[in-house]
């Protein structure tokens, strides 16, 4: 296969090339027949409101088209996205969410033909490598009346979650990448704050992942 490059974009080339990167997505999640035009919405609704976020950042692969796109952003300072996490959050985090210094990756996706090469990972290390935050956090959304199939990213492995299908296969990648296991958000998790939630309706469950420290 041809070389994947990596490129940071801007705020504005994010949205310049936003209907690149739902191609991506729509790819990336091989949604039921039928309703790619209405995730491919989803994904727009979302990107645009996820670009006014402070500290917005994206990285996307590149080869003969987008394959490929990391993004994120700080995760608010009011504390709502924190909002309906199961047990007791750790007063640490809650300080570093209050004070602005946590990011959260809020999707990570690459098209299935360029998966097991290593982009997902390459994504995330570029997209975090000149951060200046104290956490990462990310959330992989999952249908509570489908515990089986995880709404993850579709990222390096097959089908929706990071390495592979399932929550276990998320569990292993992110843990191969350094991440820490924090709990879980839901059962009423906002699919638009979930990582890589998707646009379908009913209840999620999100379960919490943490970087800690960066440098």
């Amino acid at each position: 296969m041809a070389e994947v490059y990596l490129r940071r974009l801007s705020r504005w080339q994010a949205e310049q090339q936003r209907d690149a990167v739902a191609d991506v997505y729509v790819g990336a999640y091989r949604n039921a027949a039928g309703a790619e035009h209405r995730d491919r919405q989803g994904f727009l609704h979302r990107l645009e409101q996820h670009v006014q976020h402070t500290g917005f950042d994206m990285v996307v692969a590149d080869t003969a088209g987008t394959v490929g796109c990391a993004y994120g952003f700080r995760v608010p300072r009011t504390g709502e996205w924190w909002s309906d996490f199961q047990g007791e959050l750790p007063a640490d985090i809650e300080e570093l969410t209050a004070s602005g210094r946590t990011f959260l990756l809020a999707e990570l996706m690459v098209l299935p033909a360029h998966r097991r090469r290593g982009i997902a990972t390459r994504l995330v290390e570029r997209l975090l490598i000149r951060l200046d935050a104290d956490l990462v956090v990310a959330a992989t959304g999952r249908d509570t009346d489908h515990p089986a199939g995880s709404r993850g990213n579709g990222a390096d492995g097959g089908g929706g979650s990071p390495g592979g299908g399932s929550p276990g296969a998320a569990a292993e990648t992110f843990r191969a990448w350094g991440w820490s296991r924090c709990g879980v958000l839901g059962p009423h998790i906002a699919p638009a704050t979930a990582f890589a939630a998707g646009p379908g309706p009913g209840p999620m469950t999100g379960e919490v992942w943490i970087r800690r420290p960066l440098r």
